[in-house]
């Protein structure tokens, strides 16, 4: 498997179902914020997203947010979704996503990250043996480094396509 392959691709975050979760293997959901449950420029969550997530959590996952964006961002989502949080979480480092399975109490195996990003969120989660899904990016960030990542991202999303088959969960290479 590389190490920058999603374990699933989806659209937005409400396509990301608990069956798709629970067929992965899935116990605990770490969520990344810009362009996940909101847009990168928006303070705002996106539509359906909080109800989403409450549904993740009546349906028993233990979700989390985790976020390389600072305190004042992060933590005004948190409370906006009723969810504990990292800041400046330092992705694709294992950092942060160790210390958010820890507070969740599962193993590494049983954690999704749930993002945009393939240099970041999905190799931070190849990484620590987590899952990843990555969705499309809600907006395109303006930073330098973001449009780079974002070229070299295009022809990888290219080659895999929208989604993998099966509900989502990709074959080993």
């Amino acid at each position: 498997m590389s190490i920058l392959k999603p374990t699933a691709l989806r659209g937005r975050c409400g396509d990301v179902t608990p069956g798709l979760l629970r067929e992965l293997g899935v116990k605990a959901v770490l969520l990344d914020v810009d362009n996940t449950i909101a847009a990168y420029s928006s303070h705002e969550p996106a539509p359906g997203a909080v109800e989403w997530t409450r549904g993740l959590e009546e349906a028993g996952f233990r979700v989390v947010i985790v976020s390389n964006n600072y305190k004042k961002r992060v933590e005004a989502f948190a409370a906006r979704f009723g969810l504990g949080c990292f800041c400046f979480a330092m992705k694709p480092l294992p950092f942060g996503y160790l210390r958010a399975r820890r507070a969740l109490g599962a193993r590494c195996r049983e954690c999704a990250i749930i993002g945009d990003q393939i240099f970041t969120d999905v190799v931070g989660a190849n990484l620590c043996g987590m899952k990843s899904v990555l969705l499309e990016p809600m907006e395109l960030e303006e930073g330098f480094t973001f449009r780079v990542r974002r070229y070299f991202e295009r022809g990888l999303r290219a080659r895999w396509g929208r989604t993998f088959p099966q509900g989502g969960a990709q074959n080993n290479e």
